[in-house]
């Protein structure tokens, strides 16, 4: 089904209000070098919390998840379900420690903890590392998804969805640095979620109910 102009109007919507929530969080993203790459180091728990989750559910989770889960079952969902453990023990042991450590990245630690020459080119080979192949083949498969969604759902050209996509992201996180970050993923998080219930309700109820699955 083609999009109309009442899709246009919701898409046009989120885009403003993505940029209108990153402008509405400059003024604690711009500050200082800490404030724009790590939210000035004083981010609420809770919306850290909700912006890790947020992070997981990207474009391709659906389809990922609901490909587990028919071949598997509700069991194919411990894939994920297992990462819990490790945002738990990030949260409650991890956070404290880094935040004690006074760091701004994780490759600046192995300096903090290490020394010498062989310290800097570990944390030389580990930023090219998660710079390039891990990052890009991570960005590389949710772009992908994205792109496949748009391109099936608005006819439009899947490379210019990709530059408009990355053209919101690149403008609400040069606004506002983490902060606009992490405040658009809580908001994302909620459109999402209402989003997935309500597809989740209208897809049983095409089917004739649960009874009917």
């Amino acid at each position: 089904m083609p999009f109309e102009t009442l899709d246009y109007l919701v898409v046009a919507g989120y885009v403003v209000l993505m940029i209108v929530v990153a402008w509405i969080a400059k003024t604690r993203g711009q500050e200082t070098l800490d404030d724009f790459f790590a939210g000035g180091k004083n981010l609420p728990w809770w919306l850290v919390g909700v912006s890790m989750v947020a992070t997981t559910f990207a474009a391709d989770t659906p389809l990922a998840i609901t490909g587990l889960v028919a071949k598997q079952g509700i069991a194919g969902n411990w894939f994920w379900w297992n990462w819990m453990i490790s945002g738990v023990v990030t949260v409650f042991i991890y956070a404290k420690l880094w935040k004690r450590a006074d760091v701004l990245t994780d490759v600046e630690f192995i300096e903090l903890r290490y020394g010498g020459k062989p310290a800097s080119f570990l944390r030389g080979f580990r930023a090219l590392y998660f710079a390039f192949p891990f990052n890009c083949i991570i960005m590389g498969w949710v772009t992908v998804g994205m792109a496949k969604i748009l391109t099936v759902v608005t006819g439009a050209d899947q490379w210019i969805a990709i530059l408009v996509l990355y053209g919101l992201i690149a403008i609400y996180i040069a606004i506002s640095g983490l902060w606009g970050v992490i405040v658009t993923d809580f908001v994302q998080f909620i459109l999402a979620m209402i989003g997935t219930i309500a597809l989740a309700y209208f897809a049983v109820d095409h089917v004739g109910g649960l009874a009917e699955l």
